[in-house]
C-alpha cells in the first residue's frame, strides 16, 4: 500500500473549515486547486514521513515539555474526517505556519541530522548507506523549508493530509 502524506497552501481567504471541503482540496488535481483557490503549492512525504518528523521532534534543542515547539510534519489542529477510518485532515493556521518557517529557516540540518542521526539510519543496518540517506533527509529537508517559507511570504494556511 502507498502511504503519502500531503500538505497543500491555501490563501485564508479560500479557507474553509468543513471535512468535505478539505477532501476537494485532496480529491482535485493540481490545476483544479490552482484555479479554485488562485495558486497551488504543495509538498508530499512518502511512506516515511515519521522519520522526517523524528529528525525535527524531541531531539535537543527542540525538545519541550509539552512537545516538540515545531509543526513542520505532523502538526496543526485536527478536522475530523467524515469516514472515521480515515485520519484526519491536519491545519496550521497562517500563524503557525509563519513559526513553522522561521524555525525551518534558522534550523541548521547538520544539529538535527547529528541528533537523530543514530534513530534515522537504524532502519537501513548498513553504515555505508549513511551519504545517501543523509542526503535523502538533507533534501526533504530543504524542500520542506522551501514550501513553508514560500507559503509563510504569502501568508497562506497548510492544510495536511495522509493519503492511504
Amino acid at each position: 500500500m502507498s502511504m503519502y502524506f500531503h500538505l497543500r497552501a491555501v490563501p485564508p481567504p479560500a479557507l474553509r473549515n468543513s471535512a468535505n471541503w478539505f477532501q476537494r482540496l485532496f480529491d482535485d488535481d493540481w490545476d483544479t486547486v490552482r484555479e479554485r483557490i488562485g495558486r497551488h503549492r504543495e509538498e508530499v512525504l512518502d511512506k516515511r514521513y515519521l522519520d522526517h518528523e523524528l529528525l525535527y521532534s524531541g531531539i535537543p534543542p527542540n525538545h519541550a515539555p509539552d512537545g516538540p515547539p515545531c509543526q513542520v510534519v505532523l502538526g496543526g489542529r485536527p478536522v475530523f474526517h467524515p469516514d472515521a477510518a480515515q485520519p484526519p485532515f491536519l491545519l496550521l493556521t497562517a500563524a503557525h505556519t509563519a513559526r513553522v518557517a522561521a524555525y525551518l529557516t534558522s534550523a541548521d540540518f547538520d544539529d538535527l541530522w547529528e541528533h537523530a542521526r543514530e534513530r534515522l539510519l537504524r532502519p537501513y543496518g548498513d553504515p555505508d548507506t549513511e551519504p545517501e540517506v543523509r542526503g535523502a533527509f538533507a533534501a526533504t529537508h530543504r524542500d520542506l523549508t522551501a514550501f513553508y517559507a514560500q507559503t509563510a511570504r504569502y501568508g497562506d494556511a497548510v492544510v495536511k493530509w495522509l493519503i492511504l
